[in-house]
């Protein structure tokens, strides 16, 4: 018995702590280190909202203080409720649960609230002296002119169209956009103290800040010029860009389209002037995009809204040329996710092709301001 109780042993062998492989045993080499992190919503939220702050509050039912949480770092959430394309959600923990909070809707539902009982903030009672130039009056404009005037400064927005929102007013459609939700909160920010100066287009920025005697300039023109792209062309009957379309769409009096539209381009603004081609009365809209739907800019719930209301949209094609009447496109081939030609060519009938190939910026009454560099950047 003594000679069996001798022979006895652990099975699990004694542990070398010395030898600890991440270097956090007796012998340490690293140390753990603290670091405090957003919340996967608010990290992901573009406007830097404090979403788990508002959400809990309107929660709890106190949808006033929810709201003025809210506006903390976003004036407009009637608008972006809307039109945001809410990647919070896409980033919530909730979704390893079940599915994730629809924070959008909860943001739009704050704002709405807001507009219908009339909610608004009077203005900064803690003034600086100090006078700020805004240009522009796009969400970029309207956002500034907001937190400006909230840190007590006199803000001067100069806007060159005649009401306030750049692209929201007149790049958004209105069926995605009520434009009565867009002035409400703009009234809102003018009520909160904000001045705005309507078809005051800046031409001499240096001449307007001195005569305003401004402590300071943010710029925010948006943009506003279609990129140009050379297609030949026998009669190309009518072409247009997708901006100035949506913006005579918006405006009037409506272009005329004729029967069949034909858009050129991957992008949501592609997806927006298909959609209100439709609307005008266009018996058939068609998408031509030179790569597949897994690459194209847009968002693709936007393809499947778009696809839902009848617009035809043409993978892996690019247009070569145009005639009256008439679209001739070459088919095209991705090779590591880049669209290279194939030599087979298709003719598409449209009566309008209205190009969507992105934007720019209308920077010319920069460049003559000494000290200003610009560099163009790849996207």
């Amino acid at each position: 018995m003594i000679a069996m109780a001798n022979e006895l042993r652990d099975l699990t062998r004694e542990i070398d702590l010395s030898r600890h492989v991440s270097g956090t045993g007796p012998l340490r080499s690293q140390r753990p280190l603290y670091v405090d992190f957003k919340p996967p919503c608010n990290h992901a939220c573009p406007a830097g909202e404090n979403i788990q702050a508002w959400l809990s509050l309107a929660q709890s039912g106190e949808y006033h203080a929810a709201f003025e949480k809210l506006i903390e770092e976003n004036p407009l959430p009637a608008v972006h409720g809307r039109v945001c394309y809410h990647p919070c959600e896409e980033s919530c923990n909730r979704s390893a649960l079940d599915s994730p909070v629809s924070i959008h809707a909860v943001e739009r539902f704050l704002g709405d609230m807001a507009i219908r009982e009339g909610w608004l903030v009077p203005p900064s009672t803690h003034r600086t002296g100090k006078r700020v130039m805004v240009v522009g009056a796009g969400p970029s404009g309207l956002s500034a002119a907001w937190h400006l005037s909230r840190m007590g400064h006199d803000v001067q927005v100069f806007e060159a169209g005649p009401v306030a929102g750049g692209m929201m007013h007149f790049g958004i459609p209105a069926y995605r956009l009520p434009r009565e939700v867009l002035i409400a909160e703009v009234s809102r920010i003018q009520a909160a103290g904000v001045h705005f100066h309507y078809n005051h287009k800046i031409e001499n920025l240096a001449l307007e800040k001195a005569k305003g005697m401004f402590d300071a300039v943010f710029i925010a023109v948006g943009a506003h010029l279609s990129k140009k792209v050379h297609i030949p062309a026998r009669d190309a009957g009518k072409v247009m860009d997708a901006v100035r379309f949506l913006h005579d769409a918006e405006t009037g009096p409506p272009p005329q389209l004729g029967r069949r539209v034909a858009v050129y381009g991957g992008g949501n603004t592609a997806m927006d002037a298909a959609r209100t081609a439709l609307r005008m009365g266009a018996d058939e809209a068609m998408i031509i995009y030179r790569r597949d739907r897994e690459h194209m800019p847009a968002h693709d719930f936007e393809a499947d809204e778009a696809l839902a209301e009848g617009v035809k949209i043409h993978w892996l094609r690019s247009i070569k040329s145009l005639d009256t009447g008439e679209v001739l496109v070459e088919k095209m081939a991705l090779e590591d996710g880049k669209p290279v030609p194939t030599g087979e060519f298709e003719t598409l009938e449209a009566d309008t092709v209205i190009l969507a190939l992105g934007q720019e910026t209308d920077t010319a009454f920069l460049h003559a301001i000494p000290g200003i560099q610009f560099k163009r950047t790849a996207l």
